[in-house]
């Protein structure tokens, strides 16, 4: 067995600290010098207060990860207000946070599994709101003769928002991998993936309603944020549908184990152990979502073998078998009418590692390991299975899927590697980390 090197020390909790320390002490800090020295522009504070609050109440579910803005109307009202009132910088962030908060609450008192975290989008929208805040303070008080909003002010707003989106960005990345040990790299190319949707939504409209308000007044905060709420409500109902695509594909990929062709929860510990490699290896959005299918449906295609392969092991059988099971696999998989890549996939995995796409070779190397390992749920079998691999690197399984696999065991071995029904049923909700978005975020 080739020498592992010794894991490199993570600075991530270190740097999450430093993140909720930093906006803890700016929303406390807020907080008491607002109390202290009263407001400025009360009618203002409260209409945003109220805003952001019923924007937070109506935050898009938590089956859509990969948005970075799940209470965009919170969000953008969170902008607007760093961008529009009149008042102290503390007075902006310790509106923003305790609106923030309290519109949490009821999601707070029911959490859901595979949630966001509350504190890592307080962290975040504190921040960012608090940087807004600082770089446009000198233009939201203007000369009382002096010209309104010119090219210059809207270009330096564009540009302070971008470099608002990219901090953001940079902090998300920290926290998840604070959180999950997952590399730095693909979870910051995850945060910038995301920040382009949602977020260039939110921050557009929250620009767009702080100039409105300024020209018009507050009578047209509830114009210019009907746009947004019809955005929210698209994204609800996709929400809706993809709920209900997956739980169809969840429920053929049981079809498998109610007729006896593969173990109890086999096809969700593959796609728990598939969707952590994909991540080390820097999959994002809708690649994971075709690599989660793939792996759910890996074996659907067992179902038209006259006898079960014993323990569902089918890197026993030929190479004709095995080619003949993934393209019926393939063809069951098409008539569900998800992405056609997920049948690829799926019709991949009899063909050499070489000729397969990404996301086939990650499912090959998740399922072998999860098939080795259950022979014998211990840490030795783990090891076993994990070195048996390895020497199929030459010409079964794709030497980086193999390394990026032992990446993941040796970060997380209890959480991902163990075989078991519960541990399979935890990994399929929780099917992503929490991951809020900038000012943004949710």
């Amino acid at each position: 067995m080739s020498p592992r090197r010794p894991p490199a020390p993570r600075l991530g909790p270190l740097f999450r600290a430093a993140l909720y320390t930093a906006a803890a002490l700016l929303a406390l800090v807020s907080v008491g010098d607002m109390l202290r020295n009263g407001f400025a522009g009360r009618e203002t504070a409260f209409v945003f207060f109220v805003f952001i609050a019923f924007g937070e109440l109506l935050r898009l579910p938590d089956c859509l990860p990969e948005e970075r803005d799940p209470a965009p109307v919170g969000a953008a009202g969170a902008l607007a207000y760093a961008l529009l009132a009149p008042a102290a910088v503390t007075q902006v962030v310790a509106v923003v946070a305790v609106a923030t908060l309290v519109g949490r609450i009821p999601h707070i008192a029911r959490p859901r599994p595979g949630g966001r975290t509350t504190g890592d989008h307080l962290a975040r929208r504190v921040l960012a709101v608090g940087f807004i805040a600082v770089c446009c303070r000198p233009l939201t008080a203007p000369a009382p003769d002096a010209p309104g909003p010119g090219p210059g002010h809207v270009l330096l707003v564009i540009v302070v928002l971008l470099l608002s989106a990219l901090c953001d960005s940079v902090a998300g990345a920290v926290l998840v991998h604070s959180r999950t040990g997952r590399t730095f790299g693909p979870a910051l190319r995850e945060e910038l993936r995301g920040t382009t949707r949602m977020s260039s939504v939110t921050g557009s409209s929250g620009t767009v309603i702080a100039f409105a308000v300024d020209a018009v007044g507050l009578s047209a905060l509830p114009v210019f944020c009907v746009p947004l709420l019809l955005v929210q409500l698209a994204f609800r109902r996709y929400a809706a549908v993809r709920t209900t695509c997956r739980q169809t594909i969840v429920s053929l990929a049981r079809a498998t184990e109610v007729a006896g062709y593969t173990p109890h929860g086999h096809a969700h510990r593959v796609a728990a152990l598939s969707l952590a490699v994909g991540r080390d290896m820097g999959l994002t959005g809708s690649d994971l979502t075709v690599l989660e299918y793939a792996a759910l449906m890996h074996d659907i295609g067992q179902l038209g073998l006259v006898d079960p392969v014993p323990g569902g092991a089918t890197a026993r059988l030929s190479a004709a078998e095995q080619r003949r099971m993934a393209l019926l696999g393939g063809a069951v998989v098409r008539q569900t009418g998800v992405d056609p890549r997920v049948a690829a996939v799926v019709e991949a995995q009899a063909e050499p590692w070489t000729r397969q796409p990404p996301a086939a070779r990650i499912v090959r190397a998740a399922n072998a390991y999860e098939e080795m390992a259950r022979r014998a749920p211990d840490a030795a079998a783990r090891l076993r299975a994990l070195e048996e691999l390895r020497l199929g690197t030459a010409g079964t399984y794709a030497p980086d899927v193999v390394e990026s696999l032992a990446r993941v065991l040796l970060r997380d071995p209890a959480g991902v590697a163990v075989p078991g029904p519960g541990a399979a049923a935890k990994q399929g909700t929780a099917r992503s980390e929490a991951a809020p978005g900038w000012v943004t975020h949710g």
